[in-house]
């Protein structure tokens, strides 16, 4: 862990809370990646291109996570350099119910082939918003598949139940299906930190590993929270992730960064999906506590 300890300060846990250096990380011989970035082919501006020229000037990775989509880590694949940065495949599954899902694929082909069987069909019109099958239904899907599967957010935002803690904490889920993750997101930028904290603790009661990124929906947010390796393929550090190997390091974003973000987010839903965004709270409403969304209408028992 010595390479470790220098870039977070001599800091023996394996989470730190700082602002990442990038001049260090440069130096540092070591990969660090946000693993939780989103891009204008969901609900953020940021064009794929931008990110990817940010990440390289920054000297980190990042996985593009947007929301039930996969075209931004396609696009990210075709354009990248051969000196660009890491890019992992990933993809956040909005589950019905709320808990958002964080899955990350050692190949592109595996992406495809498990977006395409297990998300595109039960896409809403929207398709950022939940898909309609929940929580339990995703993890049992991703069981065999090769991939590393984290809790983003675990603890939600704020009032939502967007994070699957918050539901366990509610009584909607049961905790032994966190136990079948590998990991939590224990440091989430748009979280409070204590809630980050909380989220460390869980992992930690479950036998489970740590990933970190910004959430991010600015530009400028790529790179703030770092999940960190020693090795620099993508095969080693997602391994490096299972096996518990990997540090987290980041800082939690500044109230009107998060109020700017969120301003951004619901901007963009509103201007692409006015009617379909508002038919589907109201579906989540009228179907409040059933594990899928109803299929013809019809309200599971």
């Amino acid at each position: 862990m010595s390479k470790y300890e220098e870039l977070l300060g001599n800091d023996s846990e394996r989470v730190c809370f700082r602002y990442p250096d990038y001049d260090k990380i440069k130096e540092s011989g070591l990969t660090c990646v946000d693993m939780h970035f989103h891009t204008c082919f969901s609900d953020s501006y940021t064009r794929v291109s931008n990110a990817l020229s940010l990440a390289k000037k920054r000297g980190v990775g990042l996985a593009i996570t947007d929301h039930n989509l996969i075209g931004g880590v396609l696009k990210a694949y075709e354009s990248n350099d051969k000196d660009g940065p890491l890019v992992i495949p990933g993809v956040e599954i909005s589950t019905w119910g709320g808990p958002h899902i964080l899955v990350y694929f050692y190949t592109i082909d595996e992406m495809k082939e498990y977006w395409e069987k297990n998300v595109k069909p039960y896409l809403a019109r929207c398709p950022w918003l939940a898909i309609d099958k929940g929580t339990e239904w995703v993890i049992d899907s991703l069981e065999g598949v090769n991939c590393v599967v984290s809790g983003a957010h675990p603890l939600g935002y704020l009032a939502s139940v967007k994070g699957i803690q918050k539901a366990i904490d509610h009584k909607r889920l049961d905790a032994d299906l966190a136990k079948r993750l590998d990991a939590y997101e224990v440091i989430c930028s748009g979280m409070f930190r204590n809630e980050n904290i909380k989220a460390w603790e869980h992992a930690d009661e479950y036998g489970i590993g740590y990933t970190g990124g910004s959430d991010g929906h600015l530009l400028s947010e790529l790179g703030n929270v770092l999940t960190v390796s020693e090795t620099d393929s993508v095969d080693g550090f997602l391994d490096d992730i299972r096996k518990h190997r990997n540090a987290v390091m980041g800082h939690e974003k500044f109230l009107i960064t998060k109020m700017i973000m969120a301003m951004t987010s619901l901007s963009r839903f509103a201007t692409m999906y006015p009617i379909s965004s508002f038919a589907k709270d109201i579906e989540l409403i009228w179907y409040h506590g059933t594990k899928n969304r109803p299929v013809s209408g019809q309200k599971e028992q």
